[in-house]
């Protein structure tokens, strides 16, 4: 890289701006609603086709395990009004998000107060119905004490299975509290017939009514509890949103709610408290905690012109900031939404489980039907045909289906955010874990993107007298190269600067002393007459290192060579670790880059990485992504800056750096927090370990389904056995997606490569 191709290191040397949360197109806008009363796969899709059908809508996503939807409609078609109406018919409950932080405490605070009455009827049912098992050790129970036992079990605390089976009736449709209303209802009314008929002296089976129900509600507790697990990240980055700021009003501090906060408004913050808005400090020095927002274990220091971010922890300095973001603005907020979005998302898989789901219902009816037929017709026996066919009826769980993919995507994205990955969206999380190839920008990727000076070669001048001259010269300039001698010279006594005259290009001629300066690139010394032999030697060298050169002069009162500074952007400290890691994943990287020949070579030849694309401009990057996706490669490009977009949006997946520009973090479909390059090998690897899980979910889901079936019908299954295996195979799947949350970064775990 010479000194003309260095402007290209600006757009990844601005100031840091924080992740956007995509947005719906121009014409487009999408509502997110909170769903009640989903209990499987069935309902969730029956309330997203609801959704649907509402004219102006043009899709909706229910997600079963955030008990969410999100709708997308034409931009003002849609009355929030028609869309609960809408779930309501469907036989649901609905309401409307809207975004605002203490409704959504409130929602899981509700959530967990719900959670908390469901356990004390679940304590009722077992205690009602464990009685009923007392037969199974030679115990018999008077028929009527066994009917008084079963009979609130099956109608109160059962109560909300028939409700949710009479609105999926209503809706033309069935789902896992029709099968279970069925099954346990055929058992309880078959014991009444053979109690009525004969009152003593006959086996009754009211614990496959009673029992089964307690189990089944046991389980889906259990569920929920387990479900409410995996919004543990999203509920930690609720509770960063202080609820009060500190504002400067009049030279006073007056406490406020954050909403009354508005820009440029000056806040102040004590030691230990939260940081209420995204702002510069102007005031005061400190160390502010911003681990739960990018995964960086240390405090970074702040003081006067720093950047902070609301829901960092400040430390033993007060500060005071300039607010620069309020509301739905600031870093975390759209760090939720992007979290909020991806967890609400559906993986391409879950299209063919909700095809499965669709007809499941309809399915284990004529599993059960078969069985109660071929028992009672062909093998003469009514007791055991009704006793399978409640078996089949009630061991059938589409909610292990339903909950395989969502609860494990919910997981996987909650462990990466807390790493400081951001993934959009399910799609992008799919798509990551078959990666193989992954495409990187040098600058602001794996380099600092801020060139510093790293050798002075002086012919005549000490190394301190050629800085001083070069750092005059370049005094105000906001050109990456010029704040690198500046910032070098801190400290110096410059002389005064007379006179600029900026060569775009080739560097610049400033008069100093009386005298004529020039400094910029050989061709521009060569220009102005200036003999270059003498330092040939040592530019050489330092060009093969990937250097780039100001050389500086004197053109009067004649030309003469007072020397060259070399600057390079330093490669960070954690890329080489970065491409290894990449590497042991069997990952191949190449490296594409708008800077010269030499400058790529010898980063490339630093970190490891084979196949380079030099002097790419953004249109060549993007060819180079779609020619490596034509050798049927699966490929990433990994940015900053607006001129990685293009390949970004080519990319199978687009991986931005949070400290760029905001143009590729909405073109990406992952964002890392920091400047870490070792993030991007995690996010391969956390998407991979999701969609494992994702895998073994649907894999065992459809496995009990095939087999537990079957066996019901063919007698080797009693209802209440059915009953806790239904209720076991849901807990399983979400408490193995759980697993999840103990997933790490690499060299948290001791892995190095």
């Amino acid at each position: 890289m010479d000194a003309a191709e260095a402007p290209r290191i600006a757009s990844a040397a601005r100031p840091s701006a924080p992740p956007l949360a995509p947005a719906a197109g121009a014409s487009e806008e999408t509502r997110e609603l909170a769903i009640g009363g989903m209990t499987c796969a069935t309902c969730a899709g029956r309330v997203e086709k609801a959704l649907a059908r509402v004219p102006g809508v043009t899709r909706a996503a229910v997600n079963l395990a955030t008990e969410r939807a999100s709708v997308w409609a034409s931009a003002g078609a849609v009355k929030p009004a028609d869309l609960v109406l809408a779930v309501q018919r469907a036989g649901y409950h609905a309401e409307l998000l809207t975004g605002d932080a203490q409704r959504e405490r409130q929602i899981f605070a509700a959530e967990a107060e719900r959670l908390h009455r469901e356990g004390w009827r679940v304590a009722v049912a077992i205690v009602l119905s464990a009685p009923l098992l007392l037969p199974m050790v030679g115990v018999m129970l008077p028929g009527w004490l066994a009917l008084a036992l079963a009979t609130p079990v099956q109608f109160l605390l059962g109560a909300r299975f028939y409700a949710a089976a009479t609105r999926a009736l209503r809706a033309r449709t069935g789902n896992m509290d029709l099968l279970v209303a069925l099954g346990t209802s055929a058992a309880y009314f078959y014991s009444l017939y053979l109690f009525l008929e004969r009152p003593s002296g006959t086996h009754l089976y009211f614990d496959a009514s009673a029992v089964v129900i307690a189990l089944v509600m046991l389980g889906k507790w259990l569920e929920s509890r387990a479900k409410r697990s995996t919004t543990a990240a999203l509920r930690a980055l609720m509770a960063l949103r202080p609820e009060l700021a500190r504002v400067e009003r009049d030279g006073e501090e007056i406490e406020m709610p954050i909403g009354g906060v508005a820009l440029t408004d000056v806040v102040v913050v004590r030691p230990g408290e939260r940081l209420p808005v995204d702002g510069l400090v102007v005031g005061g020095h400190s160390q502010v905690d911003e681990s739960l927002l990018t995964g960086e274990s240390l405090p970074v220091a702040k003081g006067p012109g720093d950047r902070v971010t609301g829901g960092s922890i400040n430390g033993n300095g007060r500060l005071r900031i300039e607010t620069t973001a309020v509301g739905a603005h600031t870093t975390l907020a759209r760090i939720i939404a992007l979290v909020d979005q991806a967890q609400a998302g559906k993986a391409p898989v879950q299209r063919l489980v909700d095809r499965v789901a669709a007809v499941f219902v309809v399915v284990v009816l004529l599993v059960a039907a078969a069985a109660l037929l071929g028992w009672w017709l062909i093998g003469g026996d009514l007791t055991a045909g009704v006793l399978s066919a409640v078996s089949v009826l009630v061991i059938a769980c589409p909610c292990a289906l339903g909950l395989a993919t969502p609860t494990a995507l919910m997981v996987g994205t909650g462990a990466a955010a807390r790493a400081g990955i951001l993934i959009r969206d399910a799609e992008a999380l799919e798509r990551a874990h078959r990666l193989d190839t992954v495409a990187l920008d040098k600058t602001g990727t794996l380099t600092e993107g801020k060139p510093v000076v790293t050798e002075i070669v002086s012919s005549e001048l000490t190394d301190v007298e050629l800085l001083r001259l070069a750092a005059a010269g370049q005094r105000g300039s906001e050109h990456p190269l010029a704040q690198a001698v500046t910032a070098r010279a801190a400290g110096l006594e410059l002389p005064a600067l007379e006179e600029f005259e900026g060569l775009p290009g080739r560097g610049f001629i400033a008069h100093i002393a009386g005298r004529a300066l020039v400094v910029g690139n050989r061709r521009l010394l060569e220009e102005r007459g200036v003999a270059t032999q003498a330092l040939d030697a040592a530019a050489l060298a330092l060009e093969g290192q990937g250097r780039t050169l100001m050389w500086v002069a004197w053109l009067e009162p004649a030309p003469r060579l007072l020397g060259l500074i070399a600057a390079a952007d330093p490669v960070r400290p954690a890329a080489r670790a970065a491409v290894e890691r990449l590497r042991a994943l069997g990952i191949e990287t190449v490296l594409l880059t708008g800077d010269g020949e030499r400058t790529a070579r010898a980063v490339a030849s630093e970190l490891g990485i084979a196949h380079v694309l030099a002097n790419a401009l953004p249109a060549e990057k993007a060819a180079e992504v779609r020619r490596l996706q034509a050798e049927g490669r699966h490929v990433a490009m990994v940015g900053d800056g607006v001129n990685d977009a293009p390949a970004l949006a080519a990319a199978d997946v687009g991986i931005a750096m949070g400290t760029g520009a905001d143009v590729a973090m909405q073109t990406a479909g992952i964002t890392l927090m920091r400047g870490d390059p070792r993030l991007i090998a995690e996010a391969i690897a956390v998407s991979r370990a999701t969609y494992e899980k994702i895998r073994q979910g649907l894999f065992w889901a459809l496995i009990y389904n095939a087999v537990s079936m079957p066996a019901a019908a063919l007698g080797f299954l009693t209802p209440v056995v059915a009953g806790g295996a239904m209720a076991l195979s849901s807990v399983s799947v979400v408490s193995s997606a759980l697993l999840l949350r103990g997933w790490k970064p690499a060299w948290e775990q001791g892995v190095h490569r």
